[in-house]
Order: C-alpha cells, then structure tokens, then sequence
C-alpha cells in the first residue's frame, strides 16, 4: 500500500477549449446527433482510414500537456488515453453527455465529500500489453503531483493542476480500488478525472517523461503509430481495446488551420473529415453529397471586456455594447446557421441555461440610451485582441468585423488586433493581453469541464478574465462545487450566469453547432452535445 500526502496546489493554467481554450443551445433545440447520411451507431463496413482536418495545431501527445485546446484532446489524447472515467458520447445525443465509467467501473465519495474509492476496471491491458491495475494510476498521479517522482516534469505538474490540483492525497487500497482525497469537497470530480489521464508505466520508463511524448501508450481505442510533430499524427486501431476494438483500421489527424485548405483537402480526397468548414462552403458541399454534422454544446463566442478600464468599467457602457450587436445575422448569415444567436452568458446546450434569461436583443436605440447615461453619449474608441483561428474559434475575423460595424454604428470605434491563437491563450494564461487590447476575443466551455468554471468567472482566476469579479457568483460556484447532485450544481450554476448576464463582463456573440463535414464514405458519426467525440463507431467504405 502507497500513500502520498500532496500540497494542495490551485489550478493556475486554463485550458481554454477553444478550443481550448478553450466553448451551447437549450435542452430540446439540437439538431439529431447522428449526421445525416452517416448511418446509425452500428451501421457501416468495418475498417478504412479517417483522415480528419484539424483547425488548429495537434496537441502534444504525452497525455495531460496537450496545447491545443479541446480540438486536440478530441482528436488525438482521448483516442489514445483514458481516465478513471469518461464522457458517454454515444447516448442521449439531445442533452450534454454524463459522466460514466472507464478505467474505473464505479465510485462512491465518503461522508466527508471529500474521500472517494474508485473501484478499478478488471482485465484492461495498455496498448502495450502491460497490465492496467493499482499501481499504474499511483505512478501517474505521482508523474503530475509527485514533484520527488523521477516521472515528474514542471509541464505535467502545471498542466495536471487544471482537474487534479484539487487532490491532497492518494493510495492504492488493494489492487483493484484505489482512494484519492480532495482538499475541498468536489461534486464534479468523477468529471475532472476524465482528463486525468493514464499512460502505461511500463512505456514511460522506457522513453523516460522527456521523450515519452515520441512513443506514447494509453489504454484508449487508438494506438499511437507516428507523428509528424504539430502537423500530422497517425494512430491505429487498438484490436485489445476493453469496450470492443473500433471499427477503423487508422485515424490520421492533419492540422489544417485555413478554412480554405481544409475544404481543398475534403474535396481532392485528402481528408475525408474535416473540423469546422467554412459556412460559405456549406451549400456547395452538400450538393456534393458531403454530410454536414452538427449538434449544439457547450460553447460561447465572446469577448472578454476589461472592466477595470474606462468606459468599461461602466456595466451600462457594457449592456450597450450588447444591445448593439446583431448578433442572429451573424448566426444566420455570416455562419449560414451554424450558430445559434447567445443572449445570455449560459451557452444553450447546458443545464444552467435560462430559457427566460435571454436578454440582449438587438437594439441600438436603447445601446445609444445607456451611453448616454454612462456620459459616454458621444462614444469612444477601444481595442480588441482577435485570434487569426484555432478550435471552436469559428471565423473570428469576420466575426469582430461584424461586430466592429455594429459597434461603430452607436459610436464605439474598435480597432482589430490580430494574432494566433497560441500567443492569445499563453498571454492569458499569465494573466495578460496579447498585443495589450482593451478586450479579447476567444470561444470557450464552460459546463463541459466544471472545474474551469472559476477560471473564467470567479474574481480570483490566475487568468485574464476582464479583472470580472462579483462576490455573489464566487459563493455560488463554491456552493455548486461542493455538491455531488448534478441538478443541485446546474442550479446554481443558472442563477450564477444570470448575475453574469446582468454585469455583461463579456459581449455574448454566438453558440456553435460544431459543424463538420464528412465524406459520403465516412459513415457511424454520433454527434454529442459535446466537444469531445466516440469514434469507435465510424467506419469509411472502400
């Protein structure tokens, strides 16, 4: 029996889903989760390559460091890795996917909130034929939170802190349980532990932390091949995997940030999958005989508004800014409807959603009214950071083009920064603007990972938020936190958005649908209210 006592250590890096960065619609208005065309969960031929474009960098591939964003952990580390427990992608596609078991088949927490047994999975062998077992979710946790462990590198330290800084202190019961500790309660834990993930030890030692990221090894359903590094992986069917090997034979990711490239390489059979196609290219495609899958999930396109800075400062001048947006012609016309207009901080596709709180319609008259009585009738000049692209960061361009029209037209002139979306998400990381704007622009989750919550809208966030803070939403998250009943947590997570909506700390935009187009070969997508996917049920025809 191990045990290891652990300084409790707040998580300091986001990993802003954007993908990424780092982010929905309501219950009852997503589209059907399976692409029109693509066939139901079983059906399809076996086997075929998917070669899927990418709209950022891939991540780097040692399980937790990832680097680019949700879209890489989609992609690329949940197909390789698993936690204690994952996302079920492949049910209920008309509401945010639950919480299930992976290589833990059930839990349960102590009276304390704060001591959860995980009871292991039985006969899971890693990729490489080591057995999964105790011990190897000792050696990993000692690889991200053990700085004595010869495993342990600042970069896993750091990026582990995001779901399992939280952890004071774990050990291995007998073989098949194992206990962790949290400082604090935690009613979303079993959440967080899906991005704890798991890598053989026996292929850690081997290569040693440093070089394990060249020949990772998991237990997911895809098996590490070769990479090409930031540009192109390739991964293999694992024939061992515990829920049934999957139905490919390879999984080949490209990053292809340019919308335009990534429609060239569906088109001249490159990929037969591509992430996020440009909107304008929608029509064509489909006439094609290209499937368009969509399905709404956990994510806002916003800007985020120093409101510590004059005139912004001013939560008038910010609900003028929201009133000034047209933001449904931008879903409707600008993204072809592969959005759905966000009135409201609570992306759609989530619990926290208020039907009822919708509250910034289009309306320059009263956006004019409100600077007025800011003193700011005569408007003023400001600036944002844009990123050129990067998971679910849709056409971010042309969207602050828009905005920036519409703002000008109630007298708010923004000048466009533009940078990439690694020097956005890393200066906000360190608290920072890139380029040294007044607001940035980005997407994000905010559900689909709890813990990032306070990371975006709590007053003590390592990151560049705005400098937002609002006691009231602080004691809420901090309620909803402790609670292990979902519902409980989703409530007070709504009235926390709601105070959100009211200070308009951001300027809500859009919620994407997560549109991907597929080839007519490419069949058994199931589409979740999700930025994550199962692709253990796709298959491409010959």
């Amino acid at each position: 029996m191990t045990h290891h006592p652990l300084r409790a250590v707040r998580s300091r890096t986001a990993a802003l889903p954007a993908a990424a960065a780092l982010l929905l619609a309501a219950t009852g208005c997503a589209s059907s989760g399976t692409a029109t065309g693509a066939g139901d969960a079983a059906g399809g031929d076996h086997g075929g390559t998917l070669v899927v474009g990418a709209t950022g960098k891939l991540p780097n591939p040692d399980t937790v460091i990832g680097g680019a964003g949700f879209e890489g952990k989609r992609l690329v580390s949940f197909q390789i890795y698993e936690g204690l427990t994952r996302y079920e992608l492949l049910k209920d596609t008309d509401k945010p996917p639950a919480v299930t078991g992976a290589l833990a088949e059930s839990w349960q927490v102590a009276a304390d909130a704060k001591t959860w047994t995980f009871t292991l999975r039985k006969g899971v062998t890693f990729q490489d034929g080591t057995p999964f077992d105790a011990d190897a979710v000792v050696f990993n946790l000692d690889r991200y939170l053990n700085k004595k462990s010869p495993e342990y590198t600042d970069a896993l330290g750091a990026a582990a802190k995001e779901y399992a800084g939280g952890i004071t202190s774990y050990r291995k019961t007998d073989a098949e349980h194992i206990e962790l500790v949290t400082k604090d309660p935690n009613g979303h834990f079993p959440e967080d532990l899906a991005h704890v993930l798991i890598a053989s030890p026996t292929a850690v030692k081997k290569t040693g932390s440093a070089n394990f990221s060249q020949h990772p090894v998991g237990t997911g359903p895809f098996a590490f091949s070769s990479q090409t590094e930031g540009q192109q992986i390739e991964l293999v069917a694992n024939k061992t995997y515990w829920r049934g090997a999957p139905k490919l034979d390879k999984l080949i990711v490209k990053s292809l940030p340019d919308a335009a490239a990534r429609t060239a390489a569906l088109r001249s059979g490159g990929a037969n999958w591509i992430e996020y196609p440009n909107p304008d290219d929608i029509d064509s495609l489909k006439a094609d005989g290209v499937q368009i899958a969509t399905n709404s999930y956990d994510h806002l396109w916003y800007w985020i508004l120093d409101t510590t800075k004059a005139p912004w400062s001013d939560p008038r001048v910010r609900r003028a800014a929201n009133y000034a947006i047209d933001r449904k012609a931008i879903a409707e016309k600008l993204l072809h409807g592969t959005a759905d207009p966000a009135y409201q901080a609570a992306p759609r596709a989530t619990g926290a959603y208020d039907p009822a709180g919708d509250t910034y319609s289009y309306d320059p008259a009263k956006a004019k009214q409100l600077l007025a009585e800011a003193g700011v009738a005569g408007g003023f000049s400001t600036s944002v950071t844009v990123p050129t692209g990067g998971s679910g960061n849709l056409l971010p361009v042309p969207i602050a083009e828009a905005l920036q029209r519409d703002l000008a037209a109630v007298g708010i002139k923004v000048e466009l920064r533009t940078t990439d979306w690694s020097t956005l998400i890393g200066a906000e990381a360190k608290g920072q603007v890139a380029l040294g704007s007044d607001a940035i622009a980005q997407s994000t989750t905010l559900f689909q990972s709890e813990a990032l919550l306070p990371l975006f809208i709590g007053s003590k966030s390592p990151f560049w938020t705005g400098h937002y803070a609002n006691p009231q939403v602080d004691t809420l998250l901090q309620t909803a936190a402790a609670s292990p009943d979902r519902d409980k947590r989703q409530g007070d997570y709504r009235k926390a958005l709601g105070l959100v909506t009211q200070d308009a700390p951001w300027l809500f935009v859009v919620n994407d649908r997560n549109p991907r187009a597929l080839s007519p070969k490419v069949q058994g997508l199931v589409q979740p209210q999700s930025w994550f996917l199962d692709l253990t049920t796709v298959s491409v025809k010959a």
